[in-house]
């Protein structure tokens, strides 16, 4: 595989910000993720594009000419997807589009906008996808991105605990977040919402095993790896014979957005946003 357009975003973003964390949290993906993907790239050109020093990351002289390069390459690759007209809106999101609201929001805007088609797109790295341009909106759970997108607030989501079918806590009512200090804690550390800090400094879980995706993360603790925490879509949408969904009832509750890019062009993204703000209730609260 050659280079990509995520390569090249990844490179800017990393020249721009002059730091791999800053650029991380600017597209939305974890720091791991993003300096695999810069190796990748100078691996695919042959040469170091960034050094450290004292003041954060910097192009080497290799890094300044490819930067120019890059930057032509994503600005014709940009202006290449901009949406023609009857291109379908792409949504992306990496697990539970809109929770309960999906099916009301997909017919309110078939009823409303009949000429213009919506692709609801899953995928684990939905925000790079965004990044990239293969969709217009991205579905985000938690903190928005920083900067270089608009967002709009939406609805909130509670979480609740997965436990495997035979836990001793399985046929609770409700539960607790100190019910579960002390279990084992399964987080999906790309796309989950949850981790041990949620627990303060009091008792907490104990971490024992990381996944890249809710359909693993869900198969491990139907095996009895661990329990989880996880929001009301994921409980209504990835039904589990082995696993068993129970609300928490003091724990945080998740703040949805939609997120799209500053220089998003499709003519339908304005009335969508609208659309899902008034389905949400976003409005009202």
């Amino acid at each position: 595989m050659g280079v990509e357009i995520r390569h090249l975003r990844a490179f800017l973003a990393a020249v721009e910000e002059r730091s791999i964390t800053r650029a991380a949290r600017r597209l939305h993906i974890t720091q791991p993720a993003l300096s695999r993907t810069l190796a990748d790239l100078e691996q695919h050109v042959g040469a170091a594009l960034l050094r450290r020093s004292p003041r954060g990351v910097e192009a080497t002289a290799e890094g300044e000419a490819f930067r120019d390069r890059a930057q032509r390459a994503l600005d014709a690759f940009e202006e290449a997807v901009r949406a023609p007209a009857g291109r379908p809106l792409r949504v992306g999101h990496a697990w539970g589009a809109f929770g309960p609201f999906t099916s009301p929001l997909l017919r309110a805007w078939r009823q409303g906008h009949p000429d213009h088609p919506l692709e609801l797109v899953r995928r684990d790295d939905a925000m790079e996808r965004l990044e990239a341009g293969e969709v217009d909106a991205c579905v985000v759970r938690g903190a928005p991105p920083e900067r270089g997108y608009a967002g709009a607030r939406l609805h909130r989501e509670e979480r609740w605990a997965a436990l495997p079918a035979g836990h001793r806590l399985a046929g609770a009512e409700a539960l607790a977040l100190a019910d579960l200090a002390g279990e084992g804690l399964l987080v999906n550390t790309v796309t989950g919402t949850t981790g041990p800090g949620m627990w303060g400094e009091g008792p907490r879980p104990r971490v024992v095993g990381d996944t890249a995706n809710v359909d693993e993360w869900i198969d491990l603790i139907a095996a009895g790896a661990g329990i989880g925490v996880t929001l009301g879509s994921v409980a209504m949408t990835r039904r589990h014979a082995e696993v068993v969904y129970v609300p928490l009832e003091d724990a945080p509750a998740v703040q949805v957005h939609l997120v799209w890019r500053r220089d998003a062009a499709h003519p339908a993204l304005p009335g969508f946003v609208e659309t899902a703000r008034r389905i949400t209730g976003a409005d009202r609260h």
